[in-house]
């Protein structure tokens, strides 16, 4: 089991809302934006399983932008079962699950997407990097996801935002990116675009 928070929701025909936080974060940090994006959904908010220098992540890397493959495949599957695990134990529908993901919990999040066709609804990805080269996706057609991307983002290219976005395409998933003239920053902005965007996709 991973440590987690689970807050079931005013509306249970909504999606799931999966919470996975950034480097050092945790299971606390996104429910505020949670709120922002749907304040009826339940929400399953995950801390991540591996510590780097005392902080909390969701898989390990060798060094800045670059992933221990291995491991993250292993968490990756690890992450999956604890979903399949959390929606018998709570009793919410496993294929109405959307993530929403910063920085190393949005590489989690995409990294769900590229294994497993079934892992994921959907996703708001707020500054992901593409999780893996070179393999092929499942067909995700019928699955949506946003992108929120920095223009100077130091840790996550431009290029890095515009590639991820064309493999999760070509894989047939449904893709917006949002452009934000800022850095790494989650910024109230693009969760504001992002929460409008789950709105357009909900109704």
């Amino acid at each position: 089991m991973m440590k987690h928070i689970f807050q079931k929701g005013k509306d249970l025909s909504k999606p799931t809302l999966l919470l996975l936080h950034g480097t050092g974060g945790n299971e606390l940090d996104l429910l505020p934006i949670a709120g922002m994006v749907d304040d009826e959904a339940s929400v399953l908010s995950v801390r991540g399983n591996v510590m780097e220098n005392g902080m909390p992540r969701f898989f390990r890397r060798i060094a800045e932008g670059i992933f221990d493959e291995e491991d993250l495949i292993f968490r990756t599957k690890e992450l999956n079962l604890f979903l399949d695990e959390a929606a018998q134990k709570y009793d919410f529908h496993r294929d109405n699950m959307i993530a929403i993901g910063y920085s190393n919990g949005a590489n989690i999040a995409a990294s769900l997407l590229f294994h497993y066709q079934h892992a994921l609804k959907g996703a708001i990805l707020h500054h992901p990097m593409v999780p893996r080269k070179g393999i092929d996706l499942p067909n995700l057609s019928g699955k949506s996801v946003f992108i929120a991307a920095g223009t100077n983002d130091p840790i996550c290219s431009a290029i890095e935002s515009v590639e991820l976005q064309s493999l999760l395409e070509n894989a047939k998933a449904n893709v917006v990116i949002h452009w934000e003239n800022r850095g790494h920053q989650l910024t109230a902005e693009e969760v504001e675009t992002a929460a409008q965007w789950y709105r357009n996709l909900l109704s």
